[in-house]
């Protein structure tokens, strides 16, 4: 690129330096054979200035110049005394000189100038030739000026035939309002587009999409219009072909959907329908709709509502939804809805256009679906019940065997001799804690029942642990189960209803002991407290039991969902619930090394 460049620049400057040298020997010519016929010093000007025009023709301004004060400088040394000298002797032949020069230099600018701008217009008439667009310049008359190549190919005149023609003649344009209001509109904003229809040579009609532009002079006044045509004969065909297809389309959806339009022209009382609205109606297409017509379809006590929605119409509402019936022979019952609002028509008028859907199917699928649901409430009635009672049952089934198993053994104790005085009273005061936990779950369960909140407390997590293990001594001696506590520092303390909570922990820890008496190992159970994410603890219960099976993990926390023959699957279930109405989340998974885990969150006291 660097030699090409070089390369062109060496040319360039051969041939400046060809044409100085060749300019001013040309000049220098002219002098000497002005000089020779003894010619004035304003003849040998003139005939100087016409060679410098010319070559200022074959390059730019600094050329022209060197023309044009080497014209002067001949000029004064061969025609202002002294001759064969570069002095001026006398004061008033500098005029003639600079004057010259001036005029040297301003001709061949001008001159230049005209020609850059042929050039320009030429380019211009070039491009507009080549555009795939019909352009043509008209006058304010309507005389067309200018035709170009593609204006040609589109009508079939060729320039010569149109130039000079009146377009209006010539292409028998159909306007789509009135020309003078069209030029007006084209005067006024000094542009206007839309669509025109021209005719052809041969006869045949395009339709174009047309733009025209004023052009006006040096004062501001019209001069030419230039305008633009584009074919789109073939685009407006099919779009006439789509709007069919799609009026078949829309009416074959209609019958469908069961939906149909209708327009109601308040004004002059005039009623449209389409098809799907005549089949709704079940009325003949030849005979034209009114809205007494559809009136006498109206069932009876439906009728206030349809002299409602007529009244609202008339009376300059914009939107509509109503719901009414027809009324048909055989006691045949149809639901309508219509849907529509009011418009503004181009000569002011008001109408009213909307759909109307024959609602029957769903409404009478609405009534059915109604009586299922009662259906259904009264079995979830039922259910709720059989749940109640299974969950009451479940919960108050621990405490009273507890007061039971302490019953039999202070009766025991009673028969022995001599009689153990504090054992029997520790006994009985077992029973009665037992009792009144028993009393405490019942009312915790109605009130979990109604969805009454808890009533949440500061909790100490290792006293709730603690409290738990006590209850469950007997169950965990009975199994040779060992039970660590791990409690983190940052998560000793809960929010929650003490009773509750106990549920929760008691629920899970004997689920774990009933899934370690599957294995032989020793068992080992972990209560464990960590602290979670947004000011959260999470309480867990870990075993080393069998684990928990992978198609049952999903429906673990479901009621009466149970994989023992002797269990009511009710256990979990309220664990669950409780913990939720903590605003918690229980949930269980399987141990690496073997077991498994169920943990809840509940909030940090």
């Amino acid at each position: 690129m660097g030699t090409l460049g070089s390369s062109e620049a060496r040319s360039r400057w051969f041939y400046l330096i060809a044409l100085w040298i060749g300019g001013c020997a040309i000049v220098g010519l002219i002098a000497w054979i002005c000089l020779r016929l003894q010619l004035q010093l304003a003849t040998a000007g003139f005939c100087m200035l016409i060679a410098i025009v010319l070559l200022s023709l074959l390059d730019s301004f600094i050329s022209s110049a060197i023309f044009s004060v080497a014209g002067a400088l001949l000029l004064n040394v061969c025609f202002t005394p002294p001759i064969f000298s570069f002095a001026i002797a006398k004061t008033a032949d500098l005029l003639p000189l600079l004057t010259f020069l001036v005029t040297s230099i301003a001709v061949t600018s001008l001159v230049r100038e005209i020609r850059r701008a042929e050039q320009i217009q030429r380019e211009q008439a070039r491009l507009l030739n080549q555009t795939h667009d019909a352009v043509f310049v008209r006058d304010i008359d309507g005389v067309i000026r200018y035709w170009n190549q593609s204006a040609e190919d589109l009508y079939g005149w060729r320039r010569d035939e149109a130039v000079g023609k009146s377009a209006d003649t010539l292409l028998k344009i159909v306007y789509p309002m009135a020309r003078d209001r069209l030029q007006q509109a084209l005067f006024e904003n000094g542009h206007w587009n839309g669509e025109l229809v021209h005719t052809r040579r041969d006869g045949t009609q395009v339709v174009v999409s047309s733009r025209g532009t004023l052009q006006r002079d040096d004062q501001g006044q019209p001069r030419t219009i230039l305008e633009t045509a584009n074919d789109i004969t073939d685009r407006k065909r099919a779009e006439e072909t789509i709007r069919k297809s799609q009026a078949q389309f829309l009416e074959e959806v209609q019958r469908l959907s069961r939906t149909g339009s209708l327009g109601w022209t308040i004004e002059a009382g005039e009623v449209f329908w389409s098809a799907q609205a005549y089949r709704i109606f079940e009325q003949d297409m030849s005979v034209a709709p009114t809205i007494g017509i559809m009136r006498e379809r109206v069932h009876p006590d439906d009728l206030p509502v349809f002299d409602t929605m007529v009244a609202r119409i008339e009376a300059g509402d914009s939107s509509l939804d109503v719901e009414y019936r027809l009324r048909f022979p055989e006691s045949r019952i149809k639901y309508l809805r219509i849907i529509g609002h009011a418009v503004e028509m181009h000569d002011a008028r008001r109408q009213f256009v909307g759909a109307v859907m024959d609602i029957t199917e769903a409404r009478q699928a609405d009534m059915r679906l109604r009586r299922l649901e009662s259906d259904l409430a009264r079995t979830s009635r039922i259910t709720v019940l059989a749940e109640l009672s299974a969950s009451i049952a479940h919960e108050v089934g621990q405490p009273l065997t507890a007061v039971v198993v302490n019953g039999d053994v202070c009766l025991g104790w009673l028969q022995r001799a001599p009689l153990n005085v504090g054992e029997v009273e520790r006994l009985v005061v077992r029973m009665r804690e037992d009792a009144t936990r028993a009393a405490d779950i019942v009312r915790r369960v109605r009130r979990l029942v109604k969805g009454t909140p808890p009533d949440p407390v500061s909790i100490d997590v290792k006293g709730l642990f603690q409290e738990v293990l006590t209850f469950l001594r007997p169950e965990l001696e009975m199994h040779g189960c060992s039970v660590l506590t791990d409690i983190a520092r940052d998560a000793s303390a809960v929010a929650g209803d003490r009773i509750q909570l106990q549920q929760v922990l008691v629920n899970l820890t004997t689920n774990a002991l009933q899934a370690m008496a599957q294995v032989s190992a020793k068992h080992h159970l972990v209560l464990e407290a960590r602290p979670g994410e947004s000011a959260r603890v999470i309480l867990s219960v870990r075993d080393n039991g069998p684990g928990i099976s992978e198609e049952h993990l999903p429906h673990l926390f479901d009621a009466f969902f149970t994989t023992r023959t002797d269990g009511m699957g009710m256990g979990l279930a309220i664990a669950a619930s409780i913990v939720e109405a903590h605003g918690g989340r229980l949930w269980a998974v399987n141990n690496t090394e073997g077991g498994s885990t169920f943990s809840f969150t509940l909030k940090a006291a």
